[in-house]
């Protein structure tokens, strides 16, 4: 079986017109923006600033907002039917991922230019920026696939955002608490790494290792998806 973008943009418009009726799920897309916007007035310039406010826009967007749109469906009994359709698994998750994504590149976006973020090499941060947006919307559908309902899957999600959207702070205490170290490797933390070094000039090169770990998180993320998604589609 090929893969069929009309497929995937059948299953994106359907998402769109769920989101864009569920007022309590929509709403949150405008949180990081305020926030934005208020740093902005607070004079607010540092890279941990203008990152929380993109962390928080994955964790309210990518995560929250798949989490809730995969539950709804798992609540209608419509994702089982998804399954039985010639749709295959990755057009799928293609097209059930398709809206938190572009959601969340848009609001990043916006919440940049409120903030008045302005990386000095966008090409790297904008890489890292996709990839980080892939993970996040993998840990959304996962916890959505785990929900039993939208209600069950907007209180399961708010760990995800509490630890991606402030836990980056925690690396401070990381020198008195050694255990802690292990926090430096979570994708929120690389991705303000990668920043604060693309400021000081790094390249690609430079930046390898960051990309590289948010890409594992990404895989890793992504192959546990699938399995559940795979286990209880058949249960």
């Amino acid at each position: 079986m090929t893969f069929s973008w009309k497929r995937v943009n059948a299953i994106f418009q359907k998402d769109f017109k769920d989101f864009s009726r569920n007022m309590a799920v929509s709403i949150v897309i405008f949180l990081p923006l305020i926030m934005a916007a208020v740093y902005s007035r607070m004079g607010v310039d540092s890279i941990q600033g203008h990152f929380m406010t993109i962390n928080m826009t994955f964790a309210m967007v990518g995560t929250y907002v798949q989490c809730c749109l995969i539950a709804e469906e798992k609540e209608k009994n419509t994702l089982r039917g998804l399954t039985l359709s010639p749709a295959s698994t990755l057009e799928i998750f293609g097209g059930k991922s398709l809206l938190s994504f572009v959601l969340t590149i848009i609001i990043i976006f916006f919440s940049a230019f409120l903030s008045e973020y302005r990386p000095a090499n966008i090409t790297i941060v904008a890489v890292a920026i996709i990839l980080s947006s892939l993970f996040y919307i993998g840990i959304g559908t996962l916890l959505g696939l785990v929900a039993k309902s939208v209600m069950e899957s907007s209180v399961i999600v708010l760990p995800v955002i509490g630890i991606f959207s402030i836990g980056s702070f925690v690396t401070e205490w990381s020198e008195k608490y050694p255990m802690l170290k292990v926090v430096e490797y979570m994708p929120n933390v690389q991705l303000i790494d990668l920043a604060e070094k693309v400021e000081a000039g790094a390249g690609f090169a430079e930046v390898f290792s960051n990309i590289g770990i948010i890409s594992v998180w990404v895989v890793v993320v992504c192959l546990l998806t699938v399995y559940v998604f795979k286990k209880r589609m058949t249960d």
